[in-house]
């Protein structure tokens, strides 16, 4: 069992209840004590869920971009010691469409294009499951609101 990814989905789940506040102080305490070369498996993941509980898009775009930066140094052999099916790769398409969606919101729709662009051409990597299917999903949905100019956030995209 990895404490760090239990202490991570502890978080995760308070914030979802409805304490966001103090997830989003934890997941920073604990961003604080894997620090900036840590596991890259654990950065990846607080940073991906420490992203949506922001309060600001701008800080939402810190927590993406770090997200995505840490999964470069992923590997498949790392997050298979946490799940067999796991794929770093599969990551790939669920930052590149958060990425996409925040700069939507911060009204740079030239970066949101190559980040949907970016997620397209990975969807392939997907499961045929629920996930898969929110992720495509969600790049159709944000595909649409940046085609209509809308720069509010996203109901089926937090």
């Amino acid at each position: 069992m990895d404490e760090t990814l239990t202490r991570i989905a502890a978080a995760v789940e308070r914030g979802r209840s409805g304490a966001p506040g103090p997830a989003r102080d934890e997941l920073t305490a604990l961003w604080a004590e894997i620090g900036p070369t840590g596991d890259p498996f654990h950065r990846c993941t607080l940073a991906h869920y420490l992203a949506d509980l922001q309060e600001s898009a701008e800080a939402e775009l810190e927590w993406d971009s770090r997200a995505l930066a840490a999964a470069t140094e992923l590997t498949d052999e790392r997050v298979q010691r946490h799940d067999a099916a796991l794929r770093v790769q599969a990551f790939l398409p669920s930052l590149h469409l958060n990425l996409a969606d925040v700069h939507r919101r911060l009204a740079d729709p030239q970066l949101a294009r190559q980040h949907l662009a970016a997620a397209r051409e990975l969807l392939h990597l997907l499961p045929a499951d629920a996930y898969g299917a929110m992720v495509r999903a969600g790049v159709d949905h944000v595909t649409w609101a940046l085609d209509t100019g809308s720069t509010a956030r996203l109901d089926s995209h937090p």
